[in-house]
């Protein structure tokens, strides 16, 4: 196993943790939140870590409703951030969300993503940054899991970034 995906394993685990910590002890947003986030987590890193055996198993549709679902659960946890006005939550989801469909692109077009890689990676480096800039405004509130959570996420999707870009070689 490279170590890549030992680290990769690690903070999965982590963030399973934090979503059944979410789940027992947040408000419905937040373990929404988290549960729909991880099941997405799983299914990207299925289908970046062995695409080849996805196809041939005729998985991927299911693959790709499964993760509908997810996103479905995603825009309603974003729906009651909104409507509680937990903007930092709020504003956190919607840049969640593009990377989300950036990583669709990458996953469902490589063809199309390698002949347009700068513009890929530019738009990933400015995503995970805006992302970035959240965690020291959890910190600062004095939200110091909620801080530690996000830079997990953080790390968990750059990762699975780095392996839909290698995809689209």
């Amino acid at each position: 196993m490279r170590a890549a995906h030992r680290l990769q394993a690690c903070i999965c685990l982590l963030l399973a943790g934090n979503t059944v910590w979410y789940l027992a002890q947040g408000p419905w947003t937040k373990g929404l939140d988290s549960l729909a986030w991880f099941i997405l987590l799983m299914l990207f890193t299925l289908e970046t870590l062995n695409p080849l055996r996805l196809k041939k198993m005729h998985a991927r549709g299911v693959v790709h409703m499964l993760r509908f679902g997810a996103a479905a659960a995603i825009v309603a946890s974003a729906w009651g951030y909104a409507q509680n006005s937990e903007w930092l939550d709020t504003i956190n989801v919607a840049l969640w969300i593009l990377v989300v469909a950036l990583l669709e692109c990458e996953l469902r077009y490589p063809h199309a993503v390698a002949h347009r890689r700068q513009l890929f990676t530019g738009s990933a480096i400015v995503l995970y940054t805006a992302i970035a800039a959240l965690i020291p405004c959890w910190a600062l509130r004095g939200e110091w899991f909620d801080a530690y959570d996000a830079a997990l996420w953080l790390i968990a999707f750059a990762l699975i970034e780095m392996d839909a870009l290698k995809l689209a070689r």
